[in-house]
């Protein structure tokens, strides 16, 4: 199996508020936009025309990746309250 298949059995149980909250004001002068390519789920995509950062929480599978590589502390970053969140299902 590869990771795609893996990931599509993951189910999600979504919270309405996000467990990250991004600070776009800290975020827009990053050089290297590192979330962008290293976020496994895709959730942070850098939109070169409105020059900000699009991010979508609902498929975070908190690995906590982008929080490793912001260097910059635009992130504040914490898991699902309990029961929501990522479902990993083993096959």
């Amino acid at each position: 199996m590869i990771a795609d298949d893996l990931l599509d059995i993951d189910s999600y149980r979504v919270h309405p508020e996000a467990h990250i909250r991004i600070n776009r004001d800290v975020c827009r002068p990053c050089p290297h936009k590192a979330c962008t390519y290293s976020c496994p789920a895709s959730c942070y995509q850098w939109d070169e025309k409105k020059q900000k950062i699009d991010f979508a929480y609902e498929p975070c599978l908190e690995c906590g990746t982008c929080l490793l590589v912001c260097d910059a502390g635009a992130l504040e970053w914490n898991y699902p309250r309990g029961g929501f969140g990522v479902r990993f299902r083993l096959t």
